[in-house]
């Protein structure tokens, strides 16, 4: 049991939890709490860390499943105290795991994508976004409305970061994503094959409900701020927008994201019908 938060462990944890480049460094990342620990991808788990409490509990209610996990991945436990140190939330519960940074290769994905004919291509392209809120909140919404992947720039807020790892609620395992310099080559290539790109954008646009989103078909969300940079907006295939009513100029980036994604998945919906 380690007991003291002098311990190398413990510093490197929350070094792990709070300093980037050492996440990358290492090639690897923090989630915490039991749901994140139960839906971890067994062959991503390197490490894994419980609290005395939490052991004690699952061990006193059966929780047969969590200790099936914990005995298979093999553990290590902290102090209450000591646990309450590494963990970034403010009431932990008890079980914080070290997982690999998966990696995926768009250009291995598109062509299996684009094959299913019972199932358009959906892809979301986010350009500089730097709330991490709203990154987590997109990839939960996104495996909810059945996108096939997100692609972002280098710049965008990174994904590794615990707010975004809690709010992502487990769609971190199940969503590919794609990280990029910049979005023109990759717009390119997806035109090339017949993808339509779709800029979320107030000039010249049509009202996001027009457009067949049946066909192959990607999203492209700009920064929470400036928007999306021109250059990148004007490779779009259409412009779309979302109209509003009273005085509202525009909406939250997750959310007008999610209203995007959730049209397509609508339209896919109706059209299996």
């Amino acid at each position: 049991m380690i007991s003291s938060t002098s311990n190398s462990k413990v510093k490197r944890l929350v070094a792990l939890s709070q300093k980037a480049k050492l996440r990358k460094d290492e090639g690897v990342f923090i989630v915490e709490g039991a749901r994140m620990f139960r839906e971890a991808p067994p062959q991503w788990i390197r490490e894994v860390y419980v609290s005395e409490t939490f052991l004690a509990k699952c061990q006193k209610e059966h929780e047969t499943d969590l200790m099936e996990i914990l005995n298979r991945t093999g553990y290590e436990v902290l102090t209450d105290e000591v646990f309450k140190r590494v963990s970034d939330t403010q009431t932990p519960q008890g079980v914080l795991c070290v997982l690999a940074m998966p990696h995926y290769e768009l250009a291995d994905q598109l062509d299996v994508w684009l094959s299913d004919e019972q199932n358009a291509l959906l892809l979301v392209m986010l350009e500089n976004l730097q709330d991490p809120g709203n990154l987590g909140t997109i990839l939960r919404a996104g495996e909810g409305a059945g996108v096939n992947g997100i692609i972002m720039t280098r710049q965008t807020a990174d994904l590794f970061n615990p707010k975004v790892i809690r709010s992502t609620m487990g769609s971190i395992y199940r969503v590919p994503f794609f990280i990029v310099d910049e979005l023109g080559e990759t717009i390119g290539l997806l035109q090339k094959k017949g993808v339509a790109v779709y800029a979320a954008h107030l000039d010249d646009s049509v009202d996001y409900d027009t457009p067949d989103y049946t066909k192959p078909t990607a999203f492209l969300i700009g920064n929470e701020g400036n928007g999306l940079k021109r250059e990148t907006a004007d490779m779009a295939t259409q412009y779309i927008k979302i109209p509003m009513a009273g005085q509202v100029e525009s909406l939250n980036a997750a959310v007008a994201t999610t209203i995007l994604m959730y049209e397509a998945s609508r339209q896919k919906r109706v059209r299996r019908k």
